[in-house]
């Protein structure tokens, strides 16, 4: 309770009314009483019908109410604390009375008053909300300092434990989290708030955020049913969308990929648990191809056994299952044959292997003397035109003409 930016006294919540409502209510009462400086009395001080509390007068208009609650609060009993308050009320006004004898001087007074107050009051908040929020700012620290040191201490224990590195990344998450949000429990209580009345705000508010939020909390939901039916692992080759490359880390809000030249995407959980998904290494073998083209005039039956064993003598091509040759196509010109043969699912395997079994065919057919096709039609153009012409005796009246005759 302030008058001209002076503390007066301290108030207590009472029934329906905070402390700082019941405050602000006494000043205005005393500011109108101010309004006729010349009117002002005494306080008096005046039972209620409550034995329990007092009622501080001003010319018989009540200003403020001493309860027990009140007294308790500043530990003296109500007839003690009326009668301090009411020496603080009588002190505060004749001392505001006297500084408002005139208009210009009232004038002053209030711009000082209302000054003098506010920067009073920041005090106070200040005063009262910095020492919560280093509280808070510490306790979130200190939480962050155990959240990591319980994720190192996770990553060292589950490395000889779980071989299964998806586990172990959900462990470590889930563990990582409940740390925070008990930091951040902790820390909402040391800044001042009550958790279970935050939690009760949440809950009556949780519709509107639910829609304000709901991509965050979709990927967040999206990645923990990633990291639990686990259609991929970390070190999976996935394709989802144009998008394709090593699964590094799966969070709780994205999944990390590198792509094959070395870029980091970040894709969205919801996204990749909603689109369709290629794992090029769930299984650990993957089938690759080879096509190429053999004449008509070849020995069809040799040539197929030549391919056959130079992919199969490849080196990272398996036996089990075993390499085949499929016709694929009877051109005008040529046949179009597909080589299909088993290697490592990994696409750095995958990709060398097929450009090993394209090279070794090509060898063993000129081993074998066999030849790939030819086109029958050749188009041959002189390096050196204007040489030729001179050669064959053709001038620029022959060039005219075969401008102008297209035909010839």
């Amino acid at each position: 309770m302030r008058l001209d930016g002076r503390a007066m006294f301290r108030v207590s919540a009472v029934e329906n009314v905070d402390a700082t409502a019941r405050a602000r209510q006494i000043e205005r009462r005393m500011s109108r009483l101010l309004e006729n400086p010349t009117a002002i009395a005494p306080p008096r001080i005046e039972p209620t019908q409550d034995s329990a509390q007092r009622v501080i007068t001003i010319a018989g208009v009540p200003v403020v109410t001493v309860t027990k609650a009140d007294a308790q609060d500043n530990l003296t009993t109500v007839d003690t604390l009326a009668t301090q308050w009411s020496e603080a009320i009588d002190t505060a006004l004749t001392r505001a009375s006297q500084r408002r004898l005139s208009p210009s001087e009232r004038f002053v007074a209030e711009v000082q008053s209302s000054v003098q107050t506010g920067f009073a009051r920041l005090g106070e908040s200040a005063i009262a909300i910095i020492p919560r929020a280093l509280a808070a700012l510490l306790v979130i620290g200190l939480f962050w300092a155990i959240a990591a040191l319980v994720r190192w201490l996770m990553r060292l224990i589950f490395r000889h434990i779980v071989e299964d590195l998806t586990v172990e990344n959900l462990i470590k998450q889930v563990a990582y989290y409940v740390v925070w949000s008990l930091g951040f429990i902790v820390a909402l209580d040391a800044f001042g708030f009550d958790p279970q009345a935050v939690a009760t705000g949440l809950g009556l508010t949780g519709l509107a955020l639910g829609f304000a939020l709901k991509d965050i909390l979709s990927n967040f939901i999206s990645g923990i049913l990633i990291l639990v039916l686990r259609p991929f692992e970390l070190g999976d080759q996935i394709v989802v969308g144009e998008t394709e490359g090593n699964v590094e880390r799966i969070e709780l809000r994205a999944t990390q990929l590198r792509t094959y030249d070395g870029r980091v995407v970040l894709v969205p959980n919801a996204e990749l648990f909603t689109s369709r998904i290629t794992n090029n290494t769930a299984a650990p073998i993957r089938r690759s191809s080879v096509t190429l083209f053999i004449g008509y005039d070849s020995d069809l039956q040799t040539a197929v056994t030549v391919m056959t064993e130079a992919a199969q003598a490849t080196e990272a091509v398996l036996n089990d299952p075993p390499v085949s040759v499929r016709l694929r196509d009877l051109g005008q010109d040529d046949i179009l044959v597909e080589v299909r043969f088993w290697t490592d699912s990994r696409r750095t395997d995958f990709v060398a292997t097929t450009s090993a079994v394209r090279g070794a065919i090509v060898l063993a057919f000129k081993d074998a003397g066999i030849g790939l096709p030819d086109p029958d039609v050749r188009i041959l153009m002189p390096r050196h035109p204007d040489k030729w012409r001179t050669a064959l005796g053709l001038g620029d009246s022959d060039r005219t003409q075969d401008s102008d005759n297209p035909s010839r």
